[in-house]
């Protein structure tokens, strides 16, 4: 059944690729996007799409009209690299709080569905490995990182609230590390940063010595669990991320390999709150959705790397194994 979508952060990196479904499935979608670190060009293949509209909006001020058409509402709209959220946290806490509360609000009046997407920071540097959804965290509630992880975290709260209060339709995700194209040069999320510094023959920079771990999903899987919980019978919150671990160190060895790059990897270090293990336990995700990742990390480097290679104008000039 066709159902009228919006997608507050619809130009950001999971949100446009969210919007290619959404519209492939046949469905009007009303992106939103501020384009603090959205853009544009991510969903420029749309423009022509006629059942797709961008709206330029930030979600902490009163919503358009065109919102009140929705049927579901899907909110990607917080920046989820450091770099961008670090550099304007009020902002960003803002956007976690005030913009979903406008979310919420509308759901309330309208019983559109909303699917929070939260995120694995939730759990903090966390002392339970793997993290399932039961572990309440163990978060720094006045560090550097606290107006994106305990945004998050009033975010969860609040959607609970008002499905306890006011009966809100809501789904809650907790997203781990998803990467692919469209990542932006630059915005600090280490698969990005080590693929642009090794294609332009900068030295890969790890923090600390690398032992502290990831998991990495590629995002055509992201966005296949995104739809699956937002169309399921649970209102979550689910983990949605890889639950295969890599170190930082591997994951930047295999990105020179991959891109045949000479780059020297250099030890920095380690910011401050930078959780030292992440995997996600995806046991209940599987029973509930049916869902588990199906890209591996070697061929989903491949088509990022791809990617930036394209946005770069970088040629392949080493033969990759």
């Amino acid at each position: 059944m066709s159902e009228t979508i919006l997608v507050p952060g619809g130009a950001g990196f999971l949100g446009s690729h969210l919007c290619d479904r959404l519209v492939a499935a046949g469905h009007e979608v009303i992106a939103l996007d501020d384009f603090s670190s959205g853009e544009r060009a991510h969903v420029a293949q749309l423009a022509d799409a006629r059942r797709f509209r961008l709206l330029r909006h930030d979600i902490t001020q009163p919503l358009p009209r065109e919102a009140v058409a929705a049927t579901q509402i899907y909110n990607l709209a917080c920046p989820a690299s450091p770099p961008h959220y670090q550099a304007r946290p009020v902002q960003t806490t803002l956007t976690s709080v005030l913009g979903l509360w406008h979310l919420l609000e509308l759901s309330r009046q309208s019983g559109a569905r909303v699917f929070q997407a939260s995120t694995s920071e939730v759990y903090g540097d966390p002392q339970v490995h793997p993290q399932t959804e039961d572990y309440v965290g163990h978060v720094n509630p006045i560090g550097p990182r606290s107006c994106y992880d305990e945004g998050k975290r009033c975010g969860e709260a609040m959607c609970f609230a008002y499905h306890r209060q006011y009966a809100v339709p809501i789904r809650v995700a907790r997203i781990f590390n998803s990467y692919g194209p469209r990542l932006r040069p630059g915005d600090g999320r280490v698969v990005s940063n080590f693929i642009v510094q090794a294609l332009t023959g900068q030295a890969l920079t790890v923090y600390g010595h690398g032992e502290q771990t990831r998991s990495f999903c590629y995002v055509d899987d992201t966005v296949e669990g995104l739809i699956r919980l937002m169309n399921g019978p649970s209102e979550g919150p689910l983990n949605i991320g890889n639950p295969v671990e890599h170190t930082v160190l591997e994951l930047a060895e295999r990105v020179v390999r991959l891109t045949g790059s000479r780059s020297a990897i250099e030890c920095r270090p380690l910011p401050q709150d930078d959780p030292q293990r992440r995997r996600p336990d995806i046991s209940r995700t599987e029973a509930v959705l049916g869902w588990r990742p199906k890209v591996s990390l070697e061929d989903g480097l491949r088509e990022t790397i791809a990617h930036f290679r394209h946005e770069l104008g970088v040629a392949r000039t080493f033969a990759v194994a």
